[in-house]
């Protein structure tokens, strides 16, 4: 089993910026590929952003292209969401996924261990 828990949310002016964290404990090494997920009221959660175990290969949402950034610290155990330009459409709980295999697949259903979330709220 792994934990995964994230920080970092909270509200920012359209135009600003974000990082989360997502810190894992527990059997760190099965969440080989990261990935972080977002869930606006009323709406099916989405692929943002996933990583590969060495941070070699990434992939993103077109929705957040140029603007995010995921990048991980497997010394530390943590994954990060550096997202820029913020805007309002960003607005969502943001969850930090994890899965064992290498892929880096955009459905949710793919990652096995999830966090609680983390609140990002972006005002126009």
């Amino acid at each position: 089993q792994a934990q995964l828990v994230e920080s970092g949310g909270g509200l920012v002016q359209a135009g600003g910026s974000l990082r989360l964290s997502c810190a894992a404990s527990g059997r760190t090494s099965i969440t080989y590929t990261m990935g972080w997920f977002r869930q606006a009221p009323g709406k099916e959660r989405e692929f943002v952003a996933a990583i590969s175990w060495s941070g070699g290969i990434t992939a993103y949402a077109d929705s957040v292209k140029g603007r995010f950034t995921i990048s991980r610290d497997n010394a530390k155990n943590t994954v990060y969401l550096q997202m820029n330009s913020l805007k309002p459409e960003d607005t969502g709980v943001y969850y930090c996924a994890g899965r064992a295999d290498k892929d880096l697949p955009v459905r949710p259903y793919l990652y096995t261990y999830w966090g609680q979330g983390t609140q990002v709220t972006v005002s126009s």
